[in-house]
């Protein structure tokens, strides 16, 4: 990518696509017909908007934003299109952001308008009622309870339960008692005890004055976010996961596989009232993943990674958006997205990469009816193949109306224009250009915005100039 900033005054206006081309960039897909009926409009797309670096700068918002609601409500406060606000973070419940966003657009904003990096961690049932350690900032346990888990450990209340785990804080450190120790023991706190118990990282919960004791097997790890003492999470994470949660054993490096461990926010860096973009979840993980590997010699293993590229994270603003459109009684299915971001890595990425799924769909589906025919029709011509059964997480929201999500590139956040995107893949660009997560490949097209605006009052503009949407 090439000059961009230089380019993006023009790069979206249809003069201008073979121009596009040129440049290596790829808005001339852009060009899409919007449906407007003889009274009132209906919309046949959704916007999804990031938040970090599009509509504000840390606590600070952007100046472009107001501009930009105030045409997408009308003088009822009501959404005149399906909107959803898809945000890495993940320090905070849905209900809280939505009403952080109302007071800075000054718009009504639901919570079923927020997608959060842990949101979709609500599609993964089967790991509801198993015991789950939590790492983040922010009220982890109720984010915990509120997305569906219901037997819950923080790192702080581990911590308090295991305080020799925690040594590189000199000033935090217990202090040793005088005879040697050997095997950890249970540890009282002052409302209630915590342990641990081999091997199945049975959580025993037992309050003082009370002879309840639950017993949950079967853990796993869930990371919502960036925490505040790195050492402190890195090193009993690391813990869990090489004795299988069972804190009163030594390490057991080579035994594999680990405790199941889900991620969600893999940005390594976003934008805040700072200059240059600040460290993110993403960071963490980088260091989580290398010493771990260090340790071991082998690669940490997701089972699942949330929030922006990922997938899981769109299907799940798709969903939000049909269900605005059922709620307005909208007949006409939202087949188009787009998807507003200021992160090449995150928000392009994952909108190019969704994009790409949902065209995957719609060719399985040609297969599919092209199959019937010449089932009706005896011919034996070959035909394409056609994978069964779809993702798991699609069993859970029901299949997409969408069959595009664009992508559109605001210069308001992480975005550096000045900066090159090499197109030969082969290139060292891991360390230079790349800062995805380790798990998703690099490829040059996924982060190719379709369209490259100023700022997010002129992506609400465009996008009403390509689908030929007045609002009334």
């Amino acid at each position: 990518m090439r000059g961009l900033l230089s380019l993006y005054r023009g790069l979206c206006t249809p003069s201008n696509r073979q121009a596009r081309r040129k440049a290596g960039i790829v808005g001339s897909r852009c060009g899409f017909c919007g449906t407007q009926s003889n009274s009132k409009p209906q919309p046949r797309f959704g916007l999804l908007f990031d938040i970090d670096g599009v509509l504000v700068r840390g606590r600070m918002p952007i100046p472009a934003a107001k501009k930009a609601f105030e045409k997408l409500v009308d003088s009822q406060g009501k959404f005149v299109v399906p909107v959803v606000f898809v945000t890495n973070a993940g320090n905070c419940l849905r209900q809280t952001k939505a009403d952080q966003l109302s007071h800075i657009l000054g718009v009504a904003i639901s919570q079923d308008q927020v997608v959060m990096s842990h949101s979709p961690l609500r599609m993964f049932k089967r790991f509801h009622d198993k015991c789950v350690l939590v790492s983040g900032q922010g009220p982890v346990l109720e984010i915990a309870k509120n997305v569906g888990f219901n037997n819950v450990v923080s790192v702080d209340m581990l911590r308090e339960s295991f305080p020799l785990m925690d040594m590189v804080d000199h000033n935090r450190r217990p202090k040793l008692p005088s005879n040697p120790v050997g095997n950890l023991p249970m540890v009282e706190g002052e409302d209630m005890y915590l342990s641990f118990i081999a091997p199945d990282f049975q959580n025993s919960f037992t309050s003082k004055g009370s002879n309840v004791c639950l017993s949950f097997p079967h853990p796993a790890v869930i990371l919502f976010g960036e925490p505040i003492r790195w050492e402190t999470h890195l090193q009993l994470i690391v813990d869990i996961l090489l004795t299988k949660g069972n804190l009163s054993s030594v390490h057991q490096s080579q035994q594999m596989p680990h405790l199941p461990l889900l991620a969600c926010n893999m940005d390594l860096m976003w934008m805040a009232e700072a200059h240059s973009p600040r460290f993110g979840h993403g960071t963490f993980l980088v260091c989580l993943e290398n010493i771990y590997k260090k340790i071991t010699g082998k690669d940490l293993k997701y089972e699942a990674l949330m929030g922006k590229p990922s997938e899981l994270t769109y299907h799940f603003a798709e969903y939000l958006i049909r269900n605005q459109a059922m709620e307005r009684q909208w007949k006409l299915p939202i087949t188009s997205l787009y998807a507003i971001g200021d992160n090449l890595m995150t928000d392009i990425y994952g909108a190019n990469l969704y994009n790409r799924y949902l065209e995957e769909r719609v060719a399985r589906k040609n297969a599919e009816a092209v199959a019937q025919m010449v089932s009706a029709t005896g011919s034996t011509t070959a035909l394409p193949q056609v994978e069964e059964g779809d993702n798991h997480w699609e069993s859970e929201l029901a299949l997409p109306s969408a069959t595009s999500c664009k992508s559109v590139l605001v210069c308001t956040g992480v975005y550096n224009p000045n900066v090159e995107v090499p197109s030969d893949a082969s290139h060292c660009i891991k360390e230079t250009v790349f800062h995805g997560h380790r798990d998703f490949r690099f490829d040059p097209a996924l982060v190719e915005p379709d369209c490259i605006v100023h700022d997010v009052a002129d992506a609400v503009e465009r996008i009403f100039d390509l689908e030929k949407f007045v609002p009334q």
